[in-house]
């Protein structure tokens, strides 16, 4: 019996392991970032080179889980403070800080060699992103709500990398992608933020404009949502380079910006938790489909 104990355990911890690995690095959110980094490389791409097309979903894929390691890593306290945070593998010392940081050099590393392969500017926004996120946007959650300006950049680089990826060019196309993912960060992140408000204090965060749960939070958060929505119907005008769209396509991505506006306005009249986090789902949906919509445009072109 006990010679075939460990044997009959070793499943379970190596699923544990396993699950540890996938909390550290985020992988529900590290995936998401790969689908919009794909999203932008077919955007762009001539043809699609699918060697290149793996190399940016395990490069992009290192590169986030990177930042969530070392963001992990310095937020070690305050997760044991949050409900939403206390189970991570660090806090509840299931991992070492250790072999977290051994992690997380490793997958920059790793990461950003991959993006240089595929060409040196895909690599200098994946340095730009990780230490943005680790050593601007972390640090600044405990001082200043200005900190979602800071986290925004990094948030906002996916897809644009993937258009680097496959142009090698920083043109007028790709500052389009960065604009539509800035500018959706807001609405996003700070519906989160009003939900989770009660727990980012407990660990001393505040993270909503000016600090307040508040009409005037609620103000900003439509401001930036009509934001996003003009910028994501800038491909119609002809006026974004080779990244156009179809009048159709700008009808189907305004109505998709409209659906996140409405949450908003309804968050303005109701300032209710659970239609923030009706707000935060609905600008999930809106950057998914957006992206699928723009791909799919580009090869009706």
């Amino acid at each position: 019996m006990s010679a075939e104990q460990p044997e009959a355990l070793r499943p379970t911890k190596t699923k544990a392991i396993i699950d540890d690995f996938k909390q550290l690095t985020k992988v529900r959110l590290s995936l998401s970032v790969v689908f919009s980094s794909i999203a932008g490389y077919m955007l762009a791409a001539p043809q699609i080179d699918y060697t290149i097309l793996l190399l940016l979903a395990v490069g992009g894929y290192m590169m986030v889980g990177a930042s969530n390691a070392f963001n992990q890593i310095i937020e070690k306290d305050t997760d044991a403070l949050m409900e939403r945070t206390k189970n991570r593998p660090i806090p509840t010392g299931r991992m070492s800080t250790r072999t977290a940081m051994v992690v997380a050099v490793l997958f920059t590393i790793g990461g950003l060699a991959i993006l240089y392969y595929i060409n040196p500017k895909s690599a200098f926004f994946g340095a730009i992103s990780i230490f943005l996120y680790t050593s601007v946007y972390t640090p600044l959650k405990a001082i200043t709500p200005l900190a979602v300006f800071a986290g925004a950049i990094p948030g906002a680089i996916p897809c644009m990398l993937g258009w680097v990826a496959a142009t090698n060019e920083f043109g007028i196309e790709a500052g389009v992608l960065f604009l539509i993912q800035f500018f959706w960060q807001f609405p996003h992140f700070w519906a989160i933020a009003w939900f989770q408000n009660d727990e980012y204090k407990k660990a001393g965060f505040s993270l909503l404009p000016m600090g307040n749960k508040d009409s005037k939070a609620i103000v900003q958060i439509i401001l930036y949502t009509v934001m996003m929505i003009i910028v994501s119907l800038i491909p119609v005008l002809g006026i974004s380079g080779t990244f156009h769209i179809y009048p159709v396509t700008a009808v189907l991505v305004f109505l998709l910006g409209a659906y996140v506006l409405w949450h908003g306005i309804k968050l303005y009249k109701d300032h209710n938790d659970k239609v923030a986090l009706k707000l935060m789902l609905s600008s999930v949906l809106y950057i998914s489909l957006v992206q699928i919509i723009y791909v799919v445009d580009k090869f009706l072109h």
